[in-house]
């Protein structure tokens, strides 16, 4: 038998030592989900933990192993958000003083949590590989134990109590999809699962951006970074300890794009009546871009995280109305008549729209010296009526041109 960081006997210690001390968070069917995918799909809800992601259980199994000397010289962190909050919430209750290092386009919303804890943050560095390097001169430097986001045994064994609770409470689920950073949550929940039911798939999921497991299962070179609204699997590099698990114990290793994430964040804002940051949709973004994989099958999603920018989330669910032709931009370029605007704007409510935005112009070149260009930006009920919207506007000799998010006409 292969020697693996972890055990299932660690997992069970961890369960042990996690009892009362964190949220057992609830495992729930979500019907719309199911419609939508084929499968029979149900949602652990992380994003109920105090600090708003499962973190809570590898840094509350790493801080209550510490001895008392390694408590008062303090620890520190790297990380991209969840972690931190994590580390920062967990040390406040032993009383160990924490600091934490996040690369400097960690959201607000998350660095602000992290320093409400009390914690001392430092940001430093555009990704996690430039915060680990300052956590690690910082830890030597200042005599603190380095609690470890995802490469570390207790932290391993912490986040795969997740695992046993999810059997626990549905012991017949076919297969698990975990969103994959650096390896710790997917690992913790294989070795765990896996000795619950052998026959169990685990999935993972990985942004387009950052395919550091996959580039070392296939031995691939594929492009690692960029912008992503999974920060928290951002990750450039996977765990030595968790890498020999995930090659053994995980079926399949997908990769999902932004637009996919965004398409799964809404889903769970406007479906679940939930929050979801951007690496926990990505479980369900892997289940509607594959549903071949789980058709029919009992699956569970690990809602992993809700720490989203509720700027970001409105901003994601304007967009995702934008791609259902939910809410369309469209301009008429005519003769500048008294009432002109008026009469528009009549008959866009005649025709059922709901005016959200006008732009009125007739100082710019592209408009005849008699003429004016006035853009809408308006809301239909479905794509079908922004159609008929539309049709009923070149019937009325307005020729109307769609236009782009950014305002320039579409060419195609």
């Amino acid at each position: 038998m292969t020697d693996y960081a972890i055990t299932a006997a660690d997992v069970l210690g961890a369960a042990r030592t996690l009892h009362g001390k964190v949220l057992k968070t609830p495992l729930l069917p979500a019907p719309r989900l199911s419609e939508l995918s084929g499968a029979t799909v149900l949602i652990k809800y992380e994003n109920m933990q105090p600090t708003g992601s499962f973190k809570e259980r590898g840094a509350y199994n790493k801080l209550v192993s510490l001895s008392a000397d390694e408590r008062r010289r303090g620890v520190i962190a790297m990380s991209a958000g969840n972690h931190a909050q994590a580390v920062a919430y967990i040390a406040r209750q032993f009383g160990i003083p924490a600091t934490i290092v996040m690369p400097v386009v960690t959201p607000i919303l998350k660095a602000e949590n992290t320093r409400s804890y009390g914690a001392e943050v430092i940001l430093h560095g555009e990704t996690l590989a430039e915060s680990a390097l300052m956590a690690q001169k910082t830890a030597k430097e200042r005599g603190l134990t380095l609690i470890h986001p995802y490469d570390d045994p207790l932290v391993m064994a912490g986040q795969g109590t997740l695992a046993l609770e999810i059997l626990e409470d549905a012991p017949d689920v076919d297969c698990i999809v975990v969103p994959i950073g650096g390896g710790g949550l997917i690992s913790g929940i294989a070795i765990a699962a896996k000795a619950k039911n052998p026959k169990i798939d685990i999935f993972g999921v990985e942004a387009d951006f950052y395919p550091s497991c996959t580039n070392a299962l296939e031995g691939s070179t594929l492009p690692i970074g960029g912008p992503t609204l999974a920060e928290g699997i951002a990750v450039k590099t996977i765990g030595e300890h968790t890498l020999p698990i995930i090659r053994d114990l995980v079926s399949k290793v997908f990769l999902v794009g932004e637009q996919q994430i965004e398409t799964a964040i809404n889903h769970y804002a406007t479906l679940q009546r939930t929050m979801a940051e951007g690496a926990a949709a990505a479980g369900l973004a892997t289940l509607l871009a594959h549903p071949e994989t789980f058709r029919g099958r009992k699956v569970t999603l690990v809602l992993s995280g809700g720490n989203i920018d509720a700027r970001i989330l409105a901003s994601i669910m304007v967009r995702e109305l934008e791609r259902a032709n939910r809410i369309i931009s469209l301009r008429i370029t005519t003769n500048d008549v008294p009432c002109l605007l008026g009469q528009l704007a009549g008959r866009l409510g005649e025709l059922g729209a709901n005016i959200l935005e006008v732009s009125h112009r007739r100082l710019f070149l592209d408009v005849p010296v008699k003429g004016v260009s006035i853009d809408f930006t308006i809301e239909a009920r479905d794509a079908n009526h922004a159609a008929t919207i539309l049709t009923a506007l070149e019937k009325d000799g307005l020729s109307p041109h769609l236009l782009s998010s950014l305002g320039t006409a579409y060419q195609g």
